[in-house]
């Protein structure tokens, strides 16, 4: 019950960041929201949906023969939420969750790199039709399945497409942990690939 209310709190501080800005037009300038493909191309497969608050931005310009070069480091919070299924046989089906920070990095010729940093998470797996055996009686299972606190990290790389909606795209690395597993912790690798998009107001 521990891990669920700490991921609330999460939610609930983010939001209450955003809420305290002074207009609305401030918080769809600093966010992105992105939709992608989640799995591992074999029979691990799914829809991934999320969204990026910007947090902090630090330019750094460096004068070169060609003219200077603005090299930008963002924090940025993270929040996501996506499905997967194995649509081979159905018995790996499962709905995942995670908050954290990015850090990335944009280079002149916006090609981007990022570390995602996911301490809350959370997946929850659903069973196919399941029954349960107790002596003589044989009762169906309501919602088979488990839940799992579910931290992950991730690497990858993108690239920034300037003042467009369809902002840019990303391809990320993803190991997810989920514990308890058994006696232990299971690791999880898979692949994001999608596109990012803003909503901000043109002027």
């Amino acid at each position: 019950m521990k891990k669920y209310s700490a991921i609330f709190l999460f939610i609930y501080a983010i939001n209450f960041h955003v809420q305290s800005q002074t207009n609305d037009h401030s918080f769809l300038n600093k966010t992105e929201f992105k939709i992608g493909y989640y799995g591992n191309l074999l029979w691990d497969n799914g829809l991934n949906l999320g969204a990026e608050y910007l947090w902090k931005e630090k330019k750094n310009i460096k004068d070169k023969k060609k003219g200077p070069k603005t090299i930008v480091h963002q924090f940025l919070f993270n929040g996501s939420l996506g499905y997967s299924t194995n649509f081979a046989n159905q018995t790996d089906n499962g709905l995942h969750t995670y908050y954290g920070l990015i850090w990335r990095r944009t280079n002149p010729k916006r090609r981007q790199l990022h570390v995602e940093l996911n301490p809350l998470g959370y997946y929850r797996s659903f069973l196919p039709e399941t029954f349960e055996v107790k002596g003589d009686d044989v009762s169906k299972v309501k919602f088979p399945g488990r839940s799992y606190y579910a931290p992950s990290i991730a690497v990858g790389i993108g690239r920034l497409r300037k003042e467009k909606r369809r902002s840019g795209w990303y391809l990320n690395f993803n190991c997810a942990f989920r514990t308890p597993y058994n006696a232990g912790v299971l690791a999880n690798f898979s692949i994001q690939y999608g596109h990012r998009f803003n909503f901000k107001k043109k002027k």
